[in-house]
């Protein structure tokens, strides 16, 4: 999957390349077919997402609605927000 048209924001991916290889992050922005930006609220916070390509994440199939919702109603979200989600997943994968 090297485009973004399967991928939503809320997307759990997994760096599979780079000093953030085997992290979890969370899809904060699609830019462009080949680029998204990712955020785990500790080392990639809100305020200085991660440009990444898509070749090198891997994609899951979860995605976190409670972020996109947050988003669209112009909600206050935080790093701690983001951190609190991305828990389970960080043992889990």
């Amino acid at each position: 999957m090297d485009s973004t048209e399967d991928i939503v924001v809320g997307q759990v991916v997994k760096s599979r390349a780079g000093r953030d290889k085997g992290n979890i992050f969370l899809v904060l922005e699609i830019l462009d077919e080949n680029h998204v930006l990712i955020v785990d609220g500790d080392i990639r916070k809100l305020d200085n997402p991660k440009k990444k390509k898509l070749k090198h994440l891997t994609i899951y199939n979860t995605v976190l609605k409670e972020l996109e919702y947050k988003q669209n109603n112009n909600l206050k979200i935080n790093n701690a927000y983001i951190r609190k989600l991305l828990e389970p997943f960080k043992k889990s994968y």
